[in-house]
């Protein structure tokens, strides 16, 4: 044996055990985690933390506490729900579809005029709200968009009341919205190892204008966020789980009478990112160039986990909703691979790149791909079922077109998807309300989806100014403080992970949802979109928070910590409060309104 394999036997049990991960919800992990790194004991969030967990069990307390802030965050969404009694915005074209699927299996045509003493669609949506909903044609509707978001608020209808009841025809986004808090919650306790960074991002979650109106209406986005977030939770067990695989594996692996170890290349990384394989210098100081030694095997296979199943099916049906959610599944695969290639590296296997990439990455593709392809296909079923759907006959009218070599049924299938995206990469039309996607992240211009002017009496709030105009407003605009200290935090996040964090894996955690829900419309500048879009990045924006906090709670004073975060969660919950009433469509006196109405670009 040599000397550099004599010195990594006697090492390597400890090297594995120093750098071994348990369960985020592990008892030593909530005690851990439960206070900042210089602190000399626990703040008073911590110590309530540490003695409910005694109680009640801290494996449970990972799960209790995002739960009751998710309980906090429905009640936003829940109450007066139903309100206002209309449909608002774009629910004129997604609630109208999901009820006519719900009658016949796809979306039909609606009429402009029901001969009622007043015309146009506004009257025909004015009948469906108040219940008289039997106006719908039996022609196939062309839609511009999957079904599987429409099923969802169909769903709704089905469980909760059915059309004219706004209660029910929103009940599904709200569920999604509730659901979000949790499953966000779960995302940074993974990612940070600590409860009340976890907490906190739910709460702001909770308290976000964009999450508690897209919760309220019935529109598509919010179920792609919870999808797209539900798989980011299920590829981040996948790492924790490849990673404890790869440890276990690399501890029998260099114990093996055949055990060789070779040099790698010296490498400098920060504390976080750590140095992979394994230093025989002496100096053994994290930040030293030394010598790095790595043992000469590839490791286990770790592409495949049920976790992977689960993301490639939430991602198929994230795109089933709309098709960005695509851009989803791509940056998401790349990122979890390039997870697995690093977590190689660091247990201290040669070849960690090339082996992430042939061995883990492309049989990942193979399997992942053909499920992600399955589900989106699962949920246009219904048209392949319905020879009434929008162009199914189309191969059978246009024969020798198309693509020849496809059954007909496949072939009009094609052939209405081409439709659909000529729609969506040609839409220019202009809109009152319509937003440049770079400006999404500052909330410049959020869209109006209600507005009802010189209401009778004095309701709500207006009571405070009797006798002055009444109104009623769903005003799509984010809570201002998480969006603008998100955007800050997005930057200095990039900053401390490229020069303090070196090598830290979390920052493509946390700029996922910024790379495939954001940056991809950036292709589409001149197109016709909107604000609410944002729904799918706000993960993200709300993670780049807790990533700073969580480097704040390492560099600086617990003191300073605690009143960092106290303020601004402090400030957050404020402003929620005050913009509350223009999200959630309770009267207010018109002056009260406008004074929200900071920038004209708001107006």
């Amino acid at each position: 044996m040599t000397e550099p394999d004599a010195a990594m036997q006697n090492t390597v049990a400890a090297v594995t055990d120093a750098t071994d991960t348990t369960d985020i919800t592990d008892a030593a992990d909530i005690a851990d985690a439960a206070q900042p790194a210089k602190a000399s004991r626990p703040g008073p969030f911590a110590r309530l933390s540490l003695a409910i967990g005694t109680r009640v069990g801290v494996r449970l307390l990972g799960w209790i506490l995002p739960m009751l802030m998710a309980l906090f965050g429905g009640l936003l969404r829940f109450i007066r729900l139903g309100e206002p009694r209309s449909i608002v915005f774009d629910e004129t074209y997604y609630v109208k579809d999901a009820y006519t699927m719900l009658m016949t299996g796809e979306p039909r045509n609606w009429p402009k005029d029901v001969g009622t003493a007043v015309t146009g669609e506004n009257q025909v949506n004015a009948l469906f709200a108040a219940g008289d909903t039997d106006h719908w044609l039996t022609s196939a509707e062309y839609v511009v968009h999957p079904p599987v978001g429409k099923w969802c608020i169909a769903l709704g209808l089905k469980l909760f009341g059915g059309a004219g009841n706004p209660f029910a025809w929103r009940a599904a986004t709200a569920i999604a919205g509730t659901l979000a808090i949790l499953v966000l919650c779960r995302v940074a306790l993974r990612l940070f190892r600590n409860l009340p960074i976890a907490v906190m991002a739910g709460f702001l979650m909770s308290v976000d204008g964009v999450g508690i109106t897209m919760s309220r209406t019935g529109l598509l986005d919010n179920f792609i966020m919870i999808f797209t977030l539900g798989a980011l939770s299920l590829m981040l067990i996948h790492r924790d789980w490849a990673r404890r695989r790869l440890r276990d594996a690399f501890a029998v692996d260099s114990r093996a009478r055949t055990a060789r170890w070779i040099p790698a290349a010296p490498a400098r990384f920060g504390r976080r990112g750590g140095r992979g394989g394994h230093d025989l210098s002496g100096s053994g100081t994290p930040g030293n160039a030394s010598v790095r030694w790595v043992l000469d095997a590839r490791g286990p296979f770790v592409a495949f986990s049920w976790w992977r199943v689960g993301a490639a099916v939430l991602l198929g049906l994230a795109t089933g909703v709309k098709w960005s959610g695509t851009y989803f599944f791509a940056v998401f695969c790349v990122i979890s691979v390039v997870w697995d290639a690093w977590e190689r590296r660091q247990a201290g296997y040669r070849g960690w790149l090339g082996t992430g990439i042939w061995k883990d990455g492309l049989a990942a593709a193979a399997y992942m791909v053909p499920i992600y392809a399955a589900t989106y296909l699962a949920g246009w079923t219904s048209w392949f079922i319905h020879p009434d759907s929008y162009m199914h006959d189309w191969a059978a009218k246009h024969p020798g077109e198309g693509i020849q070599w496809l059954p007909e049924g496949l072939r009009s299938f094609v052939q209405y998807h081409v439709q659909m995206w000529q729609f969506h990469t040609t839409l220019t039309a202009h809109h009152d309300y319509m937003a440049n996607p770079l400006t999404w992240p500052l909330q410049v211009r959020p869209t109006s989806f209600y507005w009802q002017d010189h209401l009778a009496g004095a309701p709500g709030l207006c009571s405070l100014s009797p006798g002055g105009r009444c109104i009623a407003a769903v005003t799509s605009i984010g809570n201002p403080f998480v969006w603008w200290i998100g955007t800050l935090c997005v930057v200095i996040g990039i900053i401390v992970a490229a020069f303090v964090r070196r090598g830290d894996w979390r920052i493509w955690a946390v700029l996922a949802g910024l790379l495939a829900g954001w940056l991809p419309w950036a292709q589409y500048l001149n197109r016709t979109t909107f604000t609410f879009y944002s729904i799918v990045i706000l993960p993200a924006m709300i993670l780049a928070i807790c990533y700073v906090a969580d480097w704040l709670r390492e560099s600086v004073s617990p003191r300073a910590y605690h009143v960092t975060c106290g303020v601004t969660l402090g400030v957050i919950g404020l402003a929620a409060a005050y913009w509350y009433p223009i999200w959630t469509a309770i009267p207010v006196p018109y002056e009260f309104w406008l004074s929200h109405m900071w920038f004209d670009s708001w107006i």
